[in-house]
């Protein structure tokens, strides 16, 4: 191992006494598991290098959540190319959100999710308010359809789900198609939103372009701040657990669509 060997990513801590989100570089060091922090905006050491034990190299993949010192930090991008060049092929986490008009097909999506390589570390469905969606389409403020996109969007449940495996954000992209599902048909018949999707609004599903706005948009509905993010809609009243093991899911989409479809949709997310 390279003794003056170091890995550096941006990343951003919400701070709760300002209510705003502050950014950090953050220096690990493999030799000796030491990290070292510095104030991006501030341009000033914020923690000297220090040894850390509960970081290891396998916590540092874009998207990911770690904890330097009882502060929960999310990663959002290489500090520098060599980090990128070392790491950049090693897992991320993006965001894989159902739109209402593909929820009913859940579990054909878990399937093809699944058979893509990914892992999905977290999942739970919701009712969108306007002011969740219109925070969700932050990028859309200026576009004409804006409302459109809004109405869609907060017209039924949505699911959303944190998937993770190398190069998540590009491959889950591929996967999705064109974001126009009549041209997706023509370019790439077998994507989610050929397959599900109806036009550029109704288009079955949603995936972050970068980094940045993955850890944004994973943060609005997983937030790491303390607050809860959108409201599930599980009532949890006569209802059950509903585990489904490794080996089934890896057969086929049989039992988790008719698991989704007839148990978790009509008795727990109602």
């Amino acid at each position: 191992m390279n003794h003056s060997e170091r890995f550096v990513f941006i990343t951003e801590w919400y701070d709760p006494n300002a209510s705003l989100y502050r950014r950090y570089e953050l220096l690990y060091y493999p030799e000796d598991g030491s990290v070292e922090m510095h104030d991006v905006k501030n341009h000033r050491t914020f923690l000297k290098r220090t040894k850390y034990d509960d970081l290891h190299l396998e916590d540092l993949f874009i998207g990911n959540k770690v904890n330097v010192f009882s502060r929960q930090l999310v990663l959002t991008d290489y500090g520098d190319q060599y980090t990128a060049r070392q790491l950049g092929s090693r897992k991320e986490k993006t965001l894989a959100l159902i739109k209402p008009d593909a929820v009913s097909k859940v579990g054909e999506i878990i399937e093809i999710i699944n058979k893509a390589g990914f892992t999905i570390t977290k999942l739970k469905m919701m009712m969108l308010s306007r002011k969740e969606a219109t925070d969700f389409h932050i990028d859309h403020h200026s576009k004409p359809f804006l409302n459109e996109l809004i109405q869609f969007i907060t017209s039924g449940p949505v699911i959303a789900m944190e998937i993770l495996r190398d190069d998540a954000i590009c491959e889950w992209k591929r996967i999705l198609g064109h974001a126009n599902s009549l041209v997706a048909r023509a370019d790439a018949p077998g994507s989610l939103r050929a397959l599900f999707g109806t036009d550029g609004i109704r288009n079955a599903a949603h995936g972050p372009d970068s980094f940045a706005c993955a850890a944004r948009e994973m943060e609005l509905f997983f937030p790491s701040s303390g607050v809860c993010g959108p409201a599930n809609t599980a009532k949890f009243t006569n209802c059950t657990c509903c585990i489904i093991k490794p080996h089934a899911i890896s057969e086929g989409k049989c039992c988790v669509e008719y698991t989704f479809n007839h148990f978790v949709k009509r008795n727990l997310f109602s």
